[in-house]
C-alpha cells in the first residue's frame, strides 16, 4: 500500500486527477491523504468532493476552513463569494448526501504506524497527542448534532477564541480548536494565534513566529503534514514537516507526497 498525501485542492480537480495519474493512484491498495480546502477557488469542487466521497476508506481527509465555510453557505449563514466558484456545487442534487459526507470528516488523522499526523493548518505547539485527538473529537461530535448549524457553525467565526486554555468549556473551547486547526499560521510571543499575517516574514520578528518553529513534544515525534499556508510553497526548513499548500489555486502547482518514497510529485495548474 502507497500512502499519498496531497495539498490543499481547492477544487482544482483536473489538476487533482493528473497528478494521482503520474503515480498511478490505485484506490484499491493506496490511500489518498488530503489536509483540506477540499473546495473553493477552482472550477470543480462539485467533482473534487464526488471523487474523493466515491473513493470510500481509501480517502483520509482533513477539513479545512473553506470546507466549514461550505457548511456555512449550505447553511445561510453566510453569503457566497463569486471568486470560491461554488454556484455548481450548492446547486447539485447530492449536495445535501455531500455535506452530510463533509460533516463526517475530522480535524485530524493519524497514522500511527508511521508516526504522521495531518491537519489542515498545523498543530498547537502546546498540544500532545491526547489533547489534539480529544479537542478534535469534541469538533466532531458538534458537527454530527442535528443543530449544528446553529449551535456551532454559526458562532465559529470569532478571532477571539486565540490563545489555548485547557480551563475553558464549551463553545470558546471549540472555537480555539477550530481556529487552531484549520486557520492557524503565526503565533504571537504569548501563544495566542495572529490571524492577519499570511506573508512568510523575510526577517525575523520578535512579535511573530510561524507554529511550526515552536518546540513542541509532537514536532519531535511525529511527522507533521499540513496545509493552508500557501505563501510558505512547501519550504519550511524543518525536520519532520510537510507542508503542501503550493498554491495551485492562485496559478502555481498542486503538491503529491509519496510517504514511503519521501518524494514530491508536482502538477502546474492547467490553464483552460
Amino acid at each position: 500500500m502507497a500512502h499519498y498525501f496531497v495539498g490543499d485542492i481547492q477544487g482544482c480537480f483536473e489538476e487533482l486527477q493528473l497528478i494521482l495519474a503520474k503515480v498511478d493512484f490505485n484506490p484499491s491498495k493506496d490511500e489518498l491523504w488530503a489536509v483540506g480546502d477540499l473546495v473553493a477557488r477552482g472550477n470543480g469542487s462539485l467533482q473534487t468532493l464526488r471523487y474523493l466521497k466515491s473513493l470510500d476508506a481509501s480517502a483520509k481527509i482533513t477539513l479545512g476552513n473553506h470546507d466549514l465555510h461550505l457548511l456555512a453557505l449550505n447553511g445561510k449563514v453566510k453569503r457566497p463569494n463569486p471568486k470560491d466558484h461554488l454556484d455548481e456545487l450548492l446547486k447539485a442534487d447530492d449536495l445535501p448526501q455531500l455535506i452530510d459526507w463533509i460533516r463526517k470528516q475530522p480535524l485530524v488523522q493519524t497514522l500511527p504506524s508511521h508516526n504522521v499526523i495531518m491537519t489542515h493548518a498545523g498543530v498547537p505547539p502546546q498540544w500532545d497527542l491526547e489533547t489534539l485527538l480529544t479537542e478534535s473529537k469534541a469538533v466532531s461530535e458538534a458537527l454530527q448534532e442535528d443543530d449544528y448549524i446553529k449551535s456551532l457553525i454559526a458562532k465559529m467565526y470569532t478571532d477571539e477564541a486565540d490563545l489555548w486554555d485547557s480551563k475553558s468549556t464549551g463553545l470558546v473551547r471549540l472555537r480555539y480548536c477550530i481556529n487552531a486547526l484549520t486557520r492557524m499560521r503565526y503565533l504571537n510571543t504569548d501563544g495566542s494565534l495572529d490571524f492577519l499575517c499570511k506573508t512568510p516574514i523575510t526577517e525575523k520578528s520578535s512579535e511573530l513566529t510561524p507554529w511550526f518553529e515552536f518546540d513542541s513534544e509532537l514536532k519531535r515525534s511525529h511527522t507533521l503534514v499540513f496545509g493552508h499556508w500557501a505563501a510558505l510553497m512547501g519550504v519550511v526548513n524543518q525536520p519532520n514537516m510537510q507542508a503542501l499548500d503550493t498554491g495551485c489555486c492562485w496559478g502555481e502547482h498542486l503538491t503529491l507526497w509519496h510517504l514511503e518514497t519521501n518524494e514530491k510529485i508536482e502538477q502546474n495548474k492547467i490553464y483552460n
